[in-house]
């Protein structure tokens, strides 16, 4: 009986192994384009000279493995009203730099990227931001019950429209948290908004001694509009083989060859910046 019964177990394994195809399926592929991350942020209280531009190419979704950074380009960006250029030194690591960024609020910049015999341009204008006038914590006004949230309070200025990025980066995790807000209904007022962790567990909430660094941007509408879609983008789930829903262009474009235009965006602005780190709370 215990013959039978093993006799029985090893055809029924190698019928289940004999079931098992190999299935290749085609991934759609297109050609690299060249993605160009230039952000240029005076932080306010600095001189805002060093700033660094970052080249890379679009890869295939399975090559991990594959070096898509840039080297060999040249950079430049030039202030508009006066024809200063500054000259952005190939690191040879994807990073182009320079220490003699000169900043001056309400200017206009245009950035050059030459790479592979074409010509990449953009322009923006250096915006000044509002200051941060306070950051506090609490407990009460997101959406988890009694998590810990964070508070960011800034005064927008009246009679005018402006459009804010604010970033926020918790030390210790790999990517920041972006939100986007205007001043449609707020001109002039006091602008407050909270950044609570979105977990799904307790163990993914702020705890007390956890760090965050806090950026507050002005920035252009263009550079608004196109950072509300990415952020509402990034935080959507689905199928990681569909395309996004739009295909995200900023404001750089190939003046050589308008069909092979790059990825990224050219922002030159203002930031003013705080660091916090909770606290216990008075109750605990």
């Amino acid at each position: 009986m215990k013959n039978t019964i093993y006799i029985y177990l090893v055809i029924l394994i190698s019928t289940l192994s004999s079931c098992t195809d190999v299935i290749d399926v085609e991934v759609p592929t297109a050609d690299a384009r060249l993605v160009i991350e230039a952000s240029l942020d005076w932080e306010k209280g600095t001189s805002g000279q060093t700033q660094t531009i970052k080249l890379s190419t679009t890869t295939p979704y399975f090559d991990t493995d594959e070096t898509n950074s840039v080297t060999g380009a040249e950079v430049t960006v030039t202030r508009d009203k006066d024809g200063a250029v500054y000259v952005f030194e190939d690191q040879l690591n994807g990073e182009y730099t320079t220490d003699a960024f000169g900043a001056i609020l309400e200017e206009s910049y245009t950035l050059k990227v030459i790479y592979n015999n074409e010509t990449y341009t953009a322009t923006e204008t250096l915006l000044p931001t509002t200051s941060i006038t306070s950051v506090t914590q609490s407990r009460d006004g997101g959406f988890s019950q009694d998590a810990l949230e964070l508070n960011v309070y800034f005064n927008d200025p009246a009679d005018e429209t402006n459009f804010y990025i604010l970033r926020y980066h918790e030390v210790g995790d790999l990517y920041p948290t972006l939100s986007s807000v205007s001043d449609e209904f707020l001109n002039g007022n006091e602008i407050h908004l909270f950044f609570e962790k979105d977990g799904d567990d307790d163990g993914d909430e702020f705890e007390p001694g956890d760090i965050v660094d806090i950026n507050l941007y002005n920035v252009s509408e263009t550079y608004y509009n196109y950072m509300d879609i990415l952020i509402s983008q990034s935080g959507s789930s689905g199928n990681p083989f569909s395309p996004a829903p739009v295909e995200l262009k900023g404001n750089c474009i190939n003046i050589t060859d308008a069909d092979n235009y790059p990825y990224g965006y050219f922002r030159v602005t203002q930031t003013d910046s705080e660091t916090y780190t909770f606290i216990e709370d008075e109750d605990e």
